[in-house]
């Protein structure tokens, strides 16, 4: 097995728990031929054994790792264990039907994404090194839940960056891959093949539950809708009228659905259009909602346009707070993790200053427990959930 020795400087981090080792963290590669997605030993600048990972070359991030145990041998085996893990403490903590089953680096698995809808599962393997083990990882998971399906959704631009082509399809016998899922007592289409992400975001399902005692016999409106979970825990927790807004119309049609699906049509209805252009236009004509609720997608990607996210956060929340009636309902998301927590209040806070509106916070939430998360690994840190009254 080829070797990876540490400079000095860098062996700290990498000790204490960080699982990235980057191509300048690296004194030498000793061994011959290294080929990407291939395993190998990690060790410090003085020979001291730290893990062992899959290499790529090609990438910044030279090293992912896996284990921190000498005596473990990567091969299926060790991957059907490891899925097998994540399944045991995911039921340990009260996830048994939909759940993220794999959340990469929080479960040891880097860059490895498995969401189970209840009896389909869909797969991202986002570097090289994991991409490899694919069809142990397909195999680990037939073995423990015999499932009905399993969708491959490897559509996305950062697998370019290791080298690999972006794809999608099945890895299992082909399968309606529209399918409805139950959430907290209520039923949505997921669309696996075509949906953003993997067809859904588990991440929020918690948190769709706290609005249950702020819509009661309320006006609401939500924006960034998506496929209008949120909107739809709000007609069924008994708001009085629920209006979704979203700029894709595919989406708002799926949305619609949903909503026909629980029977809150009459109750909950979605438009398409721009949340940016409606909220400012709707803010000046002074129209007003007992609550108003943002879950918008991540504003960035990149430190570089981290000035760009803060900005559209900001007036998105401005205009959410001139929208709300005086002892109303925010409630308001963020999913970039380049946003951390004080960040992200510290924006709200502004955005309130500027409407000339007092907050009182009701609750601050992460992503729901399904997607742990590890101190220090701040892409696990990611989901910022806040309900304010607006005074």
């Amino acid at each position: 097995m080829n070797k990876v020795y540490l400079k000095r400087k860098i062996t700290p981090r990498v000790v204490n728990g960080h699982p990235w080792i980057f191509n300048n963290e690296v004194e030498k590669v000793e061994g011959v031929d290294v080929l990407g997605g291939e395993i190998v030993e990690v060790l410090t600048h003085d020979k001291k054994f730290v893990g062992k990972g899959y290499i790529n070359p090609k990438s910044q991030i030279l090293v992912r790792l896996l284990t921190r145990n000498k005596s473990d041998e990567i091969n299926e085996q060790y991957f059907y264990s490891a899925i097998k893990k994540c399944w045991e403490y995911r039921q340990q903590i009260g996830y048994k039907e939909n759940c993220r089953l794999v959340f990469g680096e929080a479960d040891s698995l880097p860059q490895l994404i498995i969401d189970k809808f209840n009896d389909y599962f869909v797969i991202q393997t986002l570097a090289l090194g994991m991409d490899k083990w694919k069809p142990a990882i397909a195999d680990a998971l037939n073995k423990i839940f015999s499932p009905k399906g399993i969708y491959e959704r490897n559509d996305v631009p950062v697998r370019e960056l290791e080298g690999l082509p972006q794809q999608k399809g099945f890895l299992s016998a082909p399968f309606d891959t529209n399918i409805i899922i139950n959430e907290n007592g209520f039923q949505f289409h997921v669309d696996i093949e075509n949906g953003q992400k993997t067809g859904y975001f588990l991440d929020q399902q918690d948190n769709r539950k706290a609005i249950q005692h702020i819509v009661k016999g309320a006006d609401v409106l939500g924006a960034f809708t998506y496929t209008g979970t949120f909107e739809i825990h709000a007609a069924k927790y008994g708001a009085k009228s629920v209006l979704g807004l979203d700029i894709s119309a595919n989406a708002v049609e799926q949305a619609n659905k949903n909503a026909v699906l629980n029977n809150v049509q009459d109750i909950c209805r979605f438009e398409t259009a721009n949340a940016f252009d409606v909220l400012k236009q709707w803010s000046k004509e002074g129209k007003q909602y007992d609550v108003v609720m943002l879950d918008p997608p991540a504003f960035t990607k990149s430190r570089e346009t981290i000035q760009k996210a803060i900005t559209g956060y900001k007036e998105i929340n401005l205009r959410g707070m001139k929208l709300v009636k005086p002892g109303g309902f925010l409630v308001t998301s963020s999913c970039t993790n380049l946003v951390n927590e004080e960040l992200f209040l510290q924006i709200i806070d502004m955005a309130a200053k500027d409407a000339r509106r007092k907050l009182r916070q009701v609750i601050f939430q992460k992503q729901s427990g399904d997607h742990p998360i590890i101190r220090g690994l701040d892409n696990t840190h990611y989901l910022k959930f806040l309900i304010v009254q607006v005074q």
